[in-house]
């Protein structure tokens, strides 16, 4: 990327463990550790076909087991070539986008890749259009036009941050020959060319990733045999950690249990803390039938959402408040809500409902994905708006994909959901969260918004369209279509015999499978 953008990765590593945790065992000198490593996440799988799914558990499983044309390398903010040869801007305009795919490329069932399944790719996920799938990445992608291994991008506006986003999940190459073009591929198996071979896939349960032999792009090593295990909740994941069932975990672990192993001084766990740009917002579903239509109702929420109380309480520290719409470390960071609203303040929300003629209490439903940090989180924001007298709060907690199913509905007026940038970038948390038709389903539209996001995908020095993200910032503090709660830090944890874990994220929404290995 030809910007100033900076994702400030830092990275800590140090050696701890959490008390009741044993050391695992070293390989013997005589020979080569060749068992699986065993990483496990909460993060879920919602589609094993790139063209369903905008989440960080598939995007994950997509890093491994398909290729982009472009991919970042850990730790930098500019795309390289990974199915591509070479990609450009064919002229200053930013309008025209265009790769050459590498000629001695085969999916992993051994099939050539050419431009047409490229082309054949971003078709049929445009084309699709999934209620939760990746199309709303792409509003300025007009056509793609392939002659043979040459591959035409055409957008209907600049968009300076087009590479970036060919870079991600909702880049992924698929077989034109193995998947329908007009709906999702079902099934438990994928044909791709990533680093890794899907050999077997238990839905919510597990999957089995083996190197791909054809494999050829940025990554010069394939790395191990991984097991995948998926845990439906965080106390689960952390369970599995005690009881040595894995060697890896990532996502999502309990914020008290990773206090834990801070303040251990046991030998045994490798801890990576890694500054990270996840983010949670509370959403507001704007549809008329909805009481969050009202902007005065959005607006009294957020004066007394208490940011301080939900990081110390719930996630005992573990993350920080967020202010904005765009996290630290981006370009055009600012702290626009608490510029509107610096303290919970009860007695500005009345004003706000009275002088809206709105009656008290508003009833309203919180929706969330289950799992007890989640729970409490939701418990919590609960606590806080009922306290005040002004609202009557119901809960709805169900698991990740029919929570993800019925927000995209509708079925709730105001809903948590955590983001993970797709690409470093601050545009990577304007049109996916507040543009119209955003990824958030909630029908939030705004003309200005819309111009400022648009102005700011014109320059390829991203550090002139500083102001233009702050002014939307601004704007989304005033017509509240979600409140910014908290930023995350990032934690991986290992057994002290693999390697490689402080490389697994960065940020880029990249899950980096091959770099574990056995020391």
């Amino acid at each position: 990327m030809r910007s100033s953008v900076r994702l400030r990765i830092l990275i800590t590593c140090g050696v701890l463990v959490a008390a009741g945790v044993g050391g695992w065992q070293l390989l013997p000198s005589d020979g080569e550790r060749t068992a699986p490593i065993t990483v496990g996440t909460t993060d879920k799988v919602t589609s094993l076909d790139p063209a369903g799914a905008y989440d960080a558990g598939s995007w994950a499983m997509y890093s491994n087991v398909f290729q982009s044309l472009l991919t970042f390398k850990p730790g930098f903010t500019t795309p390289v070539p990974d199915a591509a040869e070479s990609c450009k801007f064919v002229n200053t305009k930013l309008t025209t986008y265009q790769c050459v795919v590498r000629d001695d490329l085969k999916f992993a069932n051994g099939r050539k890749i050419t431009g047409a399944d490229v082309q054949f790719s971003f078709e049929r996920m445009l084309g699709i259009k999934t209620d939760v799938g990746p199309q709303p990445l792409f509003p300025t992608l007009k056509s793609v036009v392939a002659e043979g291994q040459k591959v035409t991008f055409n957008l209907s506006g600049r968009d300076a941050t087009f590479p970036l986003k060919l870079a991600t999940g909702a880049g992924s190459i698929v077989d034109r020959s193995a998947y329908p073009a007009k709906s999702l591929r079902t099934g438990t198996t994928v044909d791709g060319s990533g680093p890794y071979v899907l050999k077997e896939y238990k839905p919510g349960e597990s999957a089995r990733l083996e190197p791909n032999p054809n494999y050829k792009g940025a990554i010069t090593k394939t790395g191990r045999t991984v097991v995948v295990k998926y845990f439906k909740e965080s106390e689960q994941l952390a369970a599995a950690w005690k009881a040595r069932e894995i060697s890896v975990t990532h996502r999502q672990m309990p914020p008290a249990f990773i206090n834990s192993l801070k303040d251990a001084s046991k030998d045994g766990t490798r801890i990576t803390e890694a500054a990270s740009a996840e983010i949670r917002n509370l959403n507001f579903n704007v549809r008329p039938d909805s009481v969050m239509a009202k902007k005065a109702i959005r607006q009294a929420v957020a004066a007394v959402v208490d940011r301080p109380a939900i990081t110390t309480e719930t996630y005992k520290g573990t993350v920080e408040p967020l202010y904005s719409l765009i996290p630290q470390g981006f370009v055009g960071h600012s702290t626009a809500f608490y510029d509107v609203t610096p303290e919970p303040d009860k007695a500005k929300a009345a004003r706000l409902l009275r002088a809206a003629d709105v009656d008290t209490p508003v009833k309203f439903t919180l929706g969330h994905s289950k799992d007890a940090t989640y729970d409490a989180e939701a418990a919590q924001l609960k606590k806080q708006l009922e306290d005040t007298g002004l609202f009557e709060v119901e809960v709805v907690a169900v698991d990740w994909q029919s929570f993800q199913k019925a927000y995209a509905k509708g079925s709730y007026d105001a809903y948590t959901v955590g983001w993970l940038p797709d690409f470093p970038d601050s545009d990577s948390f304007t049109a996916p969260l507040v543009g119209t038709d955003n990824t958030l389903h909630n029908a939030f539209s705004n003309a200005r918004i819309d111009s400022l996001i648009a102005a700011t995908q014109q320059f390829s020095d991203r550090s002139r369209a500083t102001n233009d993200f702050r002014d939307i910032q601004a704007e989304v503090a005033k017509e509240v279509p979600l409140v910014p709660l908290w930023q995350k830090k990032d934690y991986v944890l290992s057994s002290e015999d693999v390697t490689g874990s402080q490389f697994l994220s960065d940020g880029t929404g990249i899950w980096r499978l091959w770099e574990l290995s056995w020391i």
